[in-house]
């Protein structure tokens, strides 16, 4: 993840003034010898990736926020997250608005080259084959490609769409990390 190590304007100033120093260094080193400039370059750099790394990441340490949602009186919405490949889900005869969202799931090569198109096309077409069957029954069914990270997804459909619970078509681990970044009850479709 890229981040601005320059939050303020002094923090700018203290590491214009490192990287003065380390350019002065390496001039000292480089005027002694070519070679003592060169270990002087690396160990400057090095010092200066190090630093940069040690630096915190804004609102790393806050605990993420639970996200709440309310829905209208009379409606009973459920949020579906289903991994690519999913065939069935049962939402139950109380719900009257579905959203289905299928995580868009790529290996970490692939989201790092960017061709997740297959991935998106698998996903679309879960989505699409779970809406249909959904929609069967007569309820409001709406089915969407979400984030390769599936408490990602959940999260980002639960601030479009109120839903009263979210089934998870996944295993147990998936059930519990969504619990615990939503307050609406979470259960394993």
């Amino acid at each position: 993840m890229a981040r601005n190590p320059f939050r303020s304007e002094s923090e700018m100033f203290r590491f214009l003034g490192v990287v003065i120093v380390a350019a002065v260094l390496i001039a000292l080193g480089a005027w002694i010898n070519v070679w003592v400039g060169v270990v002087v370059a690396v160990l400057a750099v090095a010092g200066i990736v190090w630093w940069l790394l040690q630096e915190p990441v804004p609102g790393t340490a806050d605990p993420a926020p639970r996200l709440d949602s309310r829905t209208p009186d009379g409606t009973h919405r459920v949020l579906v997250v289903a991994p690519p490949g999913t065939t069935a889900v049962q939402v139950g005869d109380a719900a009257t608005e579905v959203v289905v969202i299928v995580p868009a799931l790529a290996s970490k090569l692939e989201a790092a080259t960017g061709a997740v198109d297959d991935r998106r096309a698998e996903a679309e077409q879960t989505a699409l084959s779970l809406t249909r069957t959904l929609s069967r029954d007569g309820r409001s069914v709406r089915g969407e490609v979400g984030a390769d990270n599936p408490v990602l997804a959940v999260e980002d459909a639960l601030r479009t769409f109120g839903a009263d619970e979210v089934l998870v078509a996944g295993d147990e681990a998936m059930v519990e990390q969504v619990r615990a970044r939503v307050a609406v009850p979470v259960r394993r479709a």
